[in-house]
């Protein structure tokens, strides 16, 4: 049996993570959902790896408390180490059955050590502390700690709401300090833009001459962002491309290992594990690598760990017909493969692509003569990726009872740079997740639920795509 690629554990998905990297081993604590009725309680589980390709599910780290604990759901945070070695954790402790005077269930800072090696942690309620005057009660979560040595303090940055303005402008990473991480000091925001609901899972990190600061939001899309800086005081800027992703991986907090930053979120499964179910929150463990451009942007790409992890070649009829000219000027044409892919395995197509090209890219599942297929298509005139199928939703029995004026997945599109000349189309799959990375700096994740096996094929529509590349390369059976 093939292992899978994306960790998620046999009892349950994975929520947010918190992600922390100790002598070369990256301890992954995630929010382990359990969807049986009634709700239970949600607590820290721990995954670690060495390699970024093989996974130890240790289980419950961090339990959630009782019914009447304030911390029946243990939410999201951040863990550090203190001068003598102690690991602190701070976490978002919330129970639905205690309210704020707003009717909304508090969120409050809890804290929890450990002077183990994160084995067992010891909670602290004493030191639990919520919202200060002017925020939501009901908003207050997701700590993140991190030392400035400027200031000789901790600060530890909350995703918060004001109290008053506009409801779905309220957003502001709130902050505390504290020289001792036992007491802290509300002090003013760390960012402020009245621009979101909120800005969940907040992170900042170093690299070089630029400072990090990383959310995610679902105010305008359901999904992780970035804004950099030359100091952790800001001011902030937007980059070209300020998205990790897209819709399907959500809630990325980042740890760094030799100088390489890696970003650690969950593909959202579906409901109904069905293409056109709606996403769920929770899913599947995934990781990207960010790039780090001379200009200071993020590009983000698969690690090298994880592709070298596919060594076995995937023999491909296509292949031998490279390079491969597809010129339709007003039309559009399919090669596919003579084989069935496996159910796991990794592609890479370079595509040289010629101007005022309309679309071209991979079939994925595909029906032998290319029409029914999940596909990636490149649209170098809008200068984007974006995921397609087809068929999609049918609507009647009648011939035009399809949703035709459906463009694609409409949550599923990633701005790139598809300038004339070559271009590198990567993709893992396996099972229903699919995740597809253009040129080593843009990613796009998903679920593929209906097709379950078919071909692979290569396409261009109105213009002129010539594949020179394509290799197809599986994991061998342990």
């Amino acid at each position: 049996m093939k292992r899978s690629v994306f960790f998620q554990p046999s009892d349950g998905w994975v929520g947010d993570l918190i992600p922390f990297e100790k002598d070369g081993e990256f301890r992954l604590f995630y929010l382990h959902e359990d969807r049986s009725d009634p709700k239970p309680g949600t607590s820290w589980n721990l995954v670690t790896t060495k390699d970024l390709t093989q996974f130890e599910d240790h289980g419950v780290s961090l339990h959630h408390g009782s019914e009447t604990d304030l911390d029946f759901n243990a939410y999201t945070g951040s863990i550090i180490t203190d001068g003598s070695g102690v690991h602190h954790l701070f976490y978002t402790g919330q129970n639905p059955r205690n309210p704020g005077p707003d009717g909304v269930p508090l969120q409050l800072v809890m804290h929890a050590t450990s002077s183990d090696g994160m084995e067992t942690w010891q909670k602290h309620p004493e030191l639990t502390f919520g919202a200060p005057d002017g925020y939501e009660s009901g908003d207050w979560r997701d700590p993140f700690v991190f030392w400035d040595d400027s200031k000789s303090q901790w600060r530890m940055l909350l995703a918060a709401r004001h109290s008053t303005g506009p409801e779905r402008r309220r957003g502001v990473i709130a902050q505390c300090v504290s020289t001792d991480l036992m007491t802290w000091q509300h002090t003013e925001p760390f960012w402020d833009p009245r621009r979101y609901i909120t800005h969940e899972c907040p992170d900042v990190f170093s690299w070089g001459d630029w400072w990090y600061m990383v959310y995610s939001e679902f105010s305008e899309s359901f999904t992780t962002r970035y804004r950099m800086s030359k100091s952790p005081d800001g001011p902030w800027t937007v980059p070209a491309l300020d998205s990790i992703d897209g819709r399907a991986f959500y809630a990325s907090k980042t740890a760094e290992r030799d100088g390489r930053r890696f970003f650690f979120g969950w593909i959202a499964s579906k409901e109904g594990n069905a293409d056109q179910g709606p996403w769920q929150w929770a899913g599947t463990m995934s990781v990207l690598e960010a790039l780090q451009n001379p200009d200071g942007t993020l590009g983000f790409l698969f690690a090298d760990e994880l592709v070298e992890s596919f060594w076995d070649d995937v023999p491909v009829s296509l292949a031998g017909s490279l390079p491969a000219l597809l010129h339709v000027p007003d039309g559009y044409t399919a090669m596919v493969s003579d084989e069935e892919m496996p159910q796991q395995f990794y592609a890479k197509a370079v595509i040289d692509i010629a101007a005022n090209t309309t679309e071209c890219g991979l079939l994925l599942r595909s029906s032998d003569d290319g029409d029914r297929s999940y596909v990636l298509r490149l649209e170098p005139k809008r200068g984007r990726l974006v995921f397609d199928r087809w068929p999609r939703t049918i609507t009647g029995d009648a011939q035009w009872h399809v949703s035709g004026d459906v463009p694609f997945d409409i949550e599923l599109e990633r701005p790139c740079d598809l300038t004339p000349g070559e271009h590198t189309l990567e993709v893992i799959v396996d099972g229903d997740i699919c995740v597809a990375v253009v040129d080593r700096q843009v990613a796009l994740s998903t679920r593929i639920y209906d097709l379950t096996a078919g071909r692979i094929g290569v396409f261009a529509g109105e213009g002129t795509a010539t594949v020179t590349e394509l290799e197809i390369r599986q994991r061998t059976d342990n």
